[in-house]
């Protein structure tokens, strides 16, 4: 019923409303979090927060490439580690049938999968089976090469982090993301973890992934680079735990909103595969960042 709604009346701040250049989205990253790790950051500077257009990954998809932003929409290259940008455009803008009620009579504005300037689905090549996720290398990577030698008047980079499984302190050290790294809040939810280890584990995913984003910064030109969130992620507040489509807790809606700016200082080089044979299913993609 949420999407009956949401979809004739989005609530929130669509990102085409803002200028920029380079649109970093760190999935599932939370305000408050942000902000206590920002002095550790010279390019956090007056973290801000604004209202998602959505509470879970495909919503804001939906509610962010909409018809009334289709010129800017044109001019978009779009970077994704989240398979749900797979099949948004190619369904006629519909979010997962699953993550709707079966009588669906929600009335999206989303544009064809034809309207972006391009698409790089990162996910489909470059999801690590041992971390269960998309690492943050590869998109910096991409993004680096297409900064570099594509010809789109914007880029949208979605970072599957911090998002679920928390696995920066595992990869920093070498070894497999065990234990809480990968229920994370869920465990909280049934009653079997400490909220400090699974924050603190949240956060070191935030600054894993924000250390790409330091160098990602070093090795592109963007004059307006803007990094925000698609959602939160509550661990116990109000009893919520997880990021449903349709929800209005704070903690879920309320994303950061950094300005900043870039320059390409030639301090890295993509190490990327343009072509590969072995595509990941988006079933077992979305499973391990706990959507199924």
């Amino acid at each position: 019923m949420w999407y009956a709604v949401t979809s004739r009346w989005p609530f929130g701040r669509n990102v085409y409303e803002s200028d920029w250049d380079l649109l970093v989205i760190l999935d599932a990253c939370r305000v408050d979090t942000l902000r206590e790790v920002d002095d550790e950051y010279d390019f956090i500077e007056n973290a801000d927060s604004v209202w998602s257009v959505g509470s879970q990954s495909a919503e804001w998809m939906v509610n962010t490439l909409t018809d009334s932003h289709r010129g800017k929409i044109e001019g978009t290259m779009y970077i994704s580690g989240n398979g749900f940008s797979g099949g948004i455009l190619k369904r006629g803008g519909r979010p997962p049938a699953n993550n709707t009620i079966p009588l669906d009579i929600s009335s999206w504005s989303t544009v064809n999968e034809d309207a972006l300037h391009s698409q790089i689905e990162v996910w489909e090549t470059n999801h690590d089976e041992t971390y269960g996720s998309v690492l943050s290398g590869p998109m910096t990577d991409y993004t680096i090469e297409e900064g570099r030698n594509g010809d789109a008047n914007r880029i949208i980079t979605h970072y599957t982090q911090p998002h679920l499984p928390y696995i920066g302190a595992a990869y920093r050290e070498g070894r497999g993301a065990t234990g809480l790294k990968n229920p994370g809040y869920e465990l909280l939810e049934e009653g079997r973890g400490s909220r400090d280890e699974v924050y603190e584990a949240y956060k070191e995913t935030l600054r894993w992934v924000l250390d790409d984003v330091e160098e990602l910064r070093e090795n592109i030109d963007a004059e307006k680079v803007v990094i925000t969130s698609d959602h939160g992620e509550p661990f116990g507040e109000w009893k919520a735990y997880g990021h449903p489509e349709g929800f209005r807790h704070p903690e879920v809606r309320k994303v950061p909103w950094v300005e900043a700016s870039a320059k390409d200082e030639h301090t890295r080089e993509p190490d990327i595969e343009i072509e590969s044979s072995v595509k990941t299913d988006v079933e077992e993609h979305l499973r391990d960042l706990g959507y199924r």
